[in-house]
């Protein structure tokens, strides 16, 4: 049985579940942590766009699967002009846990094609949920230079 294609994460962020919700659905705020513009329209079939990620601009695409505010999160995601991980192709979730005064965001994106893709997806998710974690506790996570580059 070979392993299924995913990527884990989890990560603690200093503030409540409703104010990590709301830098994860807000398209202004989720702009001060990822990418430079955001569409999101929380309902299930509901678009989430988010333009301008990382060094080569790239722009996700995908739709909601599951809302249940301040607590989970589930979206088909992929690049567009991408084909090996086009849009809808993969699938993010986020449960916003509440602990110790915060939150720990468990992430799992799934339906990653391979190995490689896996390991270029891990690398994202390590950078831009560091910078969440920052903008969502109060911080300023500064200009993003995005995670190290990989092919298209």
């Amino acid at each position: 049985m070979t392993e299924p294609m995913q990527v884990r994460r989890d990560t603690f962020i200093a503030a409540p579940p409703a104010a990590v919700f709301a830098y994860l659905t807000d398209p202004e705020k989720i702009v001060g942590w990822m990418g430079s513009q955001a569409t999101t329209e929380l309902h299930e079939g509901g678009t989430y766009l988010l333009m301008g990620v990382g060094r080569q601009g790239r722009n996700a695409r995908g739709s909601f699967r599951e809302v249940v505010p301040v607590h989970r999160l589930a979206y088909a995601f992929g690049w567009e002009g991408d084909d090996k991980v086009p849009p809808s192709s993969s699938l993010v979730e986020l449960d916003l846990i509440d602990q110790d005064g915060g939150t720990l965001l468990r992430m799992t994106h799934s339906g990653l094609p391979d190995p490689l893709q896996c390991e270029y997806h891990a690398r994202g998710w390590a950078h831009y949920l560091a910078r969440l974690a920052i903008r969502a506790g109060g911080g300023d996570p500064g200009a993003d230079p995005g995670p190290v580059p990989h092919p298209a």
